[in-house]
């Protein structure tokens, strides 16, 4: 899958690197995501984004018209995204479902996460999808 993660940090990039293991086409910059620099994010299929920075209804517009189908919040929090709007452009959404992991569990998750949507499956307790989700459930047992 490729992917974009803006904003992201010297540390953030070395743990994100050693979590994908060259499996996903990760473009990282180190800028914010703005409307300035959304035009990076042309011809990649998700993003990857951080919680310094907002994710508004103008952005994922923005992101939706370029061809994003996922965002992958590297976070517990998703109160820096714009729920409805990533609802309203039918966007898949997921976030790491647990708050005091550690650096490299969180990465591994987001790189989990862009695995299964790779693979057509579901995100599991990562999901945060507003709309309902078409793709089958990850067999929990």
């Amino acid at each position: 899958m490729k992917a974009i993660a803006y904003h992201i940090k010297p540390q953030e990039k070395e743990w994100l690197i050693l979590a994908n293991h060259k499996k996903h086409d990760i473009t990282i910059i180190s800028n914010s995501l703005t409307l300035d620099t959304l035009a990076f994010a042309q011809g990649k299929e998700a993003l990857i984004v951080f919680n310094e920075d907002a994710l508004d209804a103008e952005l994922v517009k923005g992101l939706q018209a370029l061809g994003i189908k996922y965002i992958a919040a590297a976070s517990f929090g998703i109160d820096h995204i714009d729920l409805s709007a990533v609802a309203h452009a039918g966007l898949k959404l997921a976030n790491v479902p647990f708050e005091n992991g550690g650096e490299m569990k969180t990465m591994y998750q987001v790189v989990k996460n862009l695995d299964n949507w790779a693979q057509g499956k579901c995100v599991g307790d990562a999901c945060c999808c507003q709309n309902s989700c078409r793709i089958k459930p990850i067999d929990q047992r």
